[in-house]
């Protein structure tokens, strides 16, 4: 298929481009005034923070602050795609194990802090605030689908009705992170029943999870209600009508708001097997129509956006617990 057919079959399933996302949605339902809600994680963060270094002469607290918390992760309050998180699953004799299994000093910890601080790691390289806090309890039920880290679920949500998701995995080329464009995998999940769909990893569709050869389809979201309605609330929340929020489960806790985002990428209709045009415009439709609160616009998107699947349930929520 030459370019033109291509094109025009991106056209045919209503696939949404950048350019279009950019006009139609960010420009449109996202006030710029509104982005330091999103950009700014420490005032969207909702795990329980350990401590927060904001100048180079907070490092030298970091210590004390992590010396009763053998696990923890380190996070730029302004970071973007990933880069800048360490995360810490143990400390011992003033050494400290990263997500990967390598054993670092505790220099390295505080200079990575430093790092963060002065903007290695922000949006333009501004200054900005090292967040130490609690690491989220990998949940048993991404056990055979993921590799070392752990995964996120990205739901897209579009004036206050969930529109996409997908669920992050990491990978060994990730180094355990769940960034796509770092090497995770993307996939789908249908939102009528929190059941994952097929793959996307870079530009290739996948059954299996590369590193575990286990398949990725087909495993059930316990709580899925609980995750799209903790999707649908950050609208009232932001003010913003484009949004990407990512919800991690956590073993103990359930589902966690982990971070929000007001340019998410579009990857995610690729792992969805589905276009966002068309889903965008039933909600406006709908939108324009009635005001509804978070869960009457999670019935209204459970209803609407269906992803029939004859796929075999593998894991039910019980295996969560």
């Amino acid at each position: 298929m030459g370019p033109l057919g291509r094109l025009r079959g991106l056209r045919e399933a209503k696939v949404l481009g950048i350019n279009r996302r950019n006009r139609d949605l960010i420009f449109r339902y996202n006030p710029r005034r509104l982005y330091p809600l999103v950009d700014d994680k420490l005032r969207t963060k909702t795990l329980a923070l350990y401590g927060v270094l904001e100048i180079q002469h907070d490092v030298r607290n970091l210590r004390r602050i992590v010396e009763d918390h053998p696990d923890f992760a380190m996070k730029p309050a302004h970071g973007a795609g990933g880069d800048g998180i360490l995360v810490v699953t143990n400390q011992r004799n003033a050494k400290y194990r990263k997500a990967n299994g390598q054993w670092i000093a505790y220099d390295d910890v505080a200079y990575h802090a430093s790092n963060i601080v002065s903007g290695a790691y922000s949006l333009g390289g501004a200054r900005d605030s090292a967040m130490v806090e609690y690491r989220v309890q990998f949940s048993p039920l991404f056990e055979r689908i993921s590799y070392q880290g752990v995964p996120d679920v990205r739901i897209l949500v579009v004036l206050g009705y969930p529109t996409m998701a997908m669920v992050r995995l990491p990978t060994r080329q990730s180094e355990g992170r769940g960034n796509l464009h770092q090497g995770a995998i993307g996939v789908g999940i249908d939102l009528a029943t929190g059941l994952t769909l097929e793959g996307v990893w870079g530009n290739e569709t996948i059954d299996e999870h590369p590193d575990t050869g286990h398949r990725v389809a087909g495993l059930e979201l316990p709580e899925w209600d609980s995750f799209l309605e903790l999707a649908a609330r950050c609208y009232e929340m932001t003010g913003l009508g484009y949004l990407g929020v990512d919800i991690v489960l956590d073993r103990d806790h359930g589902p966690l708001l982990l971070e929000l985002n007001a340019r998410p990428g579009l990857n995610i209709q690729i792992a969805s097997g589905a276009g966002l045009a068309d889903r965008c415009e039933v909600i406006e439709r709908e939108a324009a129509r009635t005001g509804r609160a978070p869960v009457d616009r999670v019935r209204f998107s459970k209803q609407e956006f269906h992803t029939p699947a004859d796929i075999p349930v593998e894991c039910t929520g019980s295996d969560a617990s």
